[in-house]
């Protein structure tokens, strides 16, 4: 008697390595990267986060879905991921902001998920083989078919994918961070604070609001806008936002921020919005083997001394061996001692890797949107 595929979910990486589980979301099949976060919780920011278009993403903590989902919580218009990995999904959610599943969201969002399967099984085969093309689906579970088609992924490097994710017209944002009393609030303009520029690669709603809560009024604009454009506004800062793919793949965003550096207006760069504003000043990035992410990751303030916790998403990193004489190191990882900060020596300009908005993770960094707003000052 032939068994039925109702109910299952089949993941398949390129090299061959089968998991199969239980179907967690949507009834549809996938490609895509395949990495993992370390992330305990989360999950819904993760999923919202721009920077994970074309992933799909394992949780290595055993749990997840305990807190349900809510509005409040979506780091963006809607979740970017193309499929999703869990050890266990909770049964029951509890949250009083909780509105709905994390099972019911997936499927509404119509993204395919697995639960069931040895997650610390595949996160030790990405660790020991690097990030890796696959598919994960319940429609086919014929391994040579998922084999090939996981293939057919051309993988994130070359892969632009800026425009997927970016707004399409200019628009302001007034949000300020989350309070226990009054949920988020609107933060009129005024006389003493900063108008700022946000080059939308892909930005995280919690990094706007950060820039708000430091003193900014903001306008956000598409990724394709070109410089002309953006200081014809008059802004007194400029920030460069996070986002998915290839810094190098962004052409068009690496010369307009080239273009940005020739006045001397501040520049703010987070995760993608840094690596292209290394590669503006002469610097490459490369692909790394499976990349940092997770809100656990500890880097030092070379300035300081200071060991920061910090939240992190990038596949992409800045190499060491082409860094220009006009960038000083400020930050490194001590994870593998990669670049994680840079500032310009002569102009009022710097960028992290990491996240200091967190959405998920630890607020040690958040000091840096005070920095670019006093930069402005």
């Amino acid at each position: 008697m032939q068994q039925s595929n109702q109910g299952r979910a089949v993941l398949v990486l390129e090299d061959g390595t089968r998991f199969d589980g239980r179907s967690l979301g949507a009834q549809t099949e996938q490609v895509g990267e395949v990495c993992f976060n370390t992330s305990m919780t989360g999950y819904q920011e993760i999923m919202s986060d721009p920077s994970y278009a074309g992933q799909i993403v394992t949780m290595t903590y055993t749990q997840i879905g305990n807190v349900g989902i809510n509005p409040e919580d979506m780091e963006s218009r809607r979740p970017w991921i193309r499929g999703f990995i869990v050890k266990e999904s909770a049964r029951r959610f509890s949250s009083w902001r909780a509105q709905e599943s994390l099972s019911v969201f997936l499927t509404r969002h119509n993204i395919p998920a697995i639960e069931g399967i040895d997650t610390r099984a595949l996160v030790s085969h990405l660790r020991d083989k690097g990030a890796m093309r696959g598919v994960l689906s319940t429609l086919d579970f014929n391994t040579e078919n998922l084999i090939a088609k996981a293939k057919s992924f051309p993988g994130l490097a070359g892969m632009d994918l800026t425009g997927e994710v970016s707004c399409q017209t200019p628009y302001p944002w007034q949000q300020g961070l989350w309070d226990l009393e009054q949920g988020y609030r609107q933060i009129e303009s005024g006389s003493n604070r900063k108008r700022v520029t946000v080059m939308d690669f892909g930005v995280k709603h919690n990094i706007l609001r950060g820039l708000v809560q430091a003193g900014c009024d903001l306008t956000v604009v598409p990724t394709d806008t070109p410089a002309e454009k953006i200081l014809a506004g008059n802004p007194d800062g400029i920030f460069l936002s996070n986002g998915p793919g290839d810094p190098d793949a962004v052409k068009h965003g690496v010369r307009t921020i080239r273009a940005l550096l020739e006045t001397k207006i501040p520049i703010f760069g987070i995760c993608l919005g840094h690596q292209m504003l290394c590669l503006a000043l002469g610097a490459q990035t490369l692909k790394m083997k499976f990349g940092h992410r997770g809100g656990n990751h500890p880097v030092q303030n070379l300035s300081t001394g200071v060991v920061e916790v910090t939240s992190q998403n990038h596949g992409f990193v800045v190499s060491d061996s082409a860094l220009p004489d006009t960038l000083e190191v400020t930050h490194r990882s001590l994870f593998d001692g990669s670049v994680e900060g840079v500032r310009m020596k002569d102009k009022p300009v710097f960028s992290v890797q990491y996240h200091p908005e967190a959405s998920p993770g630890p607020h040690d960094a958040h000091y840096l949107f005070k920095q670019f707003a006093d930069l402005m000052r």
